[in-house]
């Protein structure tokens, strides 16, 4: 039932003045902030958006103490971090949800996602988007490391999302693929992206590195832009057009309880717990291994690396595999959730380079945190827009605004940092 015109009238009225104490206040903290931070001399990177958080959240009151005491707000990721960050950061984010909430609960009661007795509801679309954006994290950590460490931008990595998907497919399909084991899948995905990633580095991207190349960011594009065209039209030369989607890939009792206490589509969980996997091996790796610490070493500073054995050029064509495989597990994850055909890696690629222009270019967490504010945005507002048969092909757009308030606020990305 949707309320009458009055009634919808009458509720406009305080809807309309929390929306608009919480634009003000947000506009006040960020344009006053930095302006305040630079007339004491001290770094207002961050000031614009920490100012806008605390205003929309608190008021007055957060913002207030913000240009008494002129905190630092470049916080560097790490434990004795975390009660700043939650201080002027989570809490006010939190603040301005609970604000903006109650508004539109005024404005549109009737909506599922306010409506009394439908909490499960906003809670399974929050669910949703915390398991796919952990996926769109992991695309986006790919794309971050072959940034990081190379220093250039792959368009082809939506390709390698795609790529990984048909791996999966006809690798554990018993219809039309081979009906093998998905953890057969899973590592004969990893292991194909894997190969390709690296052979295109040797073979085209190294003479870049070695100074055989005048212009090597112009050949970056091209030449990514390249393989993205080769493998996507490879693809569909070769497999057709036709859209695939794998069946679950664990044993249907498995899949049962997960769909019993979870409550989630069981695809989306089987995903999510593959993307935990590779994000907890990725953290083994980068952190307790002779690799990994090299990568992290060229990322910091390959002179230096070079200077104690390291060769930059193998951990370029490392790093580019890698990323390869990152997008390619991804898709195996994905290609259980949704329907795949080969343009689909355009998609991902797009959403990719949302995800880690909003976290900070160049940082793992910026691209972890990116991926699941953007998966979040966009679940919560396809289930809690008004028209809900418009809902679906508003989806992108849901994140894009939130892409483009954080960079209107901070351009550097909420964890990148200013050169």
């Amino acid at each position: 039932m949707h309320a009458s015109p009055l009634l919808q009238e009458f509720n406009s009225g305080p809807a309309a003045i929390i929306f608009l104490w919480v634009v003000f206040w947000a506009v006040v903290g960020g344009v006053i902030t930095p302006r305040v931070y630079r007339k004491k001399d001290l770094d207002a990177s961050s000031a614009t958006l920490y100012g806008a958080i605390a205003g929309a959240g608190t008021g007055p009151i957060l913002p207030a103490y913000l240009w008494y005491k002129t905190p630092e707000l470049n916080f560097p990721w790490r434990w004795s971090s975390l009660p700043s960050i939650l201080i002027f950061s989570v809490l006010p984010s939190i603040f301005t949800f609970a604000l903006l909430y109650w508004a539109f609960a005024v404005y549109h009661p009737s909506n599922l996602c306010v409506a009394e007795g439908k909490g499960s509801y906003l809670f399974s679309q929050v669910s949703n988007g915390v398991l796919v954006g952990v996926l769109y994290g992991l695309i986006a950590l790919g794309l971050t490391l072959i940034f990081s460490i190379l220093g250039i931008v792959s368009f082809a990595h939506g390709q390698f999302y795609m790529i990984g998907g048909y791996v999966l497919f006809y690798v554990v399909d018993g219809k039309f693929g081979a009906g093998l084991n998905p953890v057969v899948g899973l590592l004969a995905t990893g292991l194909v992206t894997f190969l390709i990633g690296i052979i295109f580095e040797r073979a085209l991207l190294r003479p870049m590195h070695q100074g055989k190349v005048e212009r090597p960011g112009e050949y970056a594009i091209l030449l990514t832009f390249g393989l993205a065209f080769f493998l996507e039209y490879s693809v569909q030369a070769t497999l057709g057009t036709n859209p695939r989607k794998a069946s679950a890939i664990l044993p249907i009792g498995i899949v049962k309880w997960l769909q019993d206490v979870t409550g989630m589509p069981p695809t989306r969980v089987i995903g999510f717990m593959i993307g935990l996997a590779v994000l907890g091996i990725l953290y083994w790796f980068l952190n307790y291994t002779w690799p990994g610490k090299a990568l992290r070493s060229v990322s910091q500073d390959k002179q230096a690396a070079a200077v104690v054995g390291i060769n930059p050029l193998n951990v370029n064509t490392l790093a580019f595999g890698l990323g390869a495989m990152l997008a390619g597990i991804s898709g195996a994850a994905l290609v259980q959730v949704f329907t795949w055909a080969p343009n689909v890696g355009a998609i991902a690629s797009a959403r990719s380079f949302v995800v880690i222009v909003l976290g900070g270019m160049g940082s793992l967490v910026g691209a972890m945190v990116g991926g699941l504010v953007i998966g979040v945005v966009e679940a919560v507002g396809v289930g809690c827009f008004p028209d809900s048969g418009r809902a679906l092909a508003y989806q992108p757009v849901f994140g894009l605004i939130i892409f483009a308030i954080v960079l209107l606020l901070k351009p550097t990305g909420l964890f990148g940092r200013e050169l």
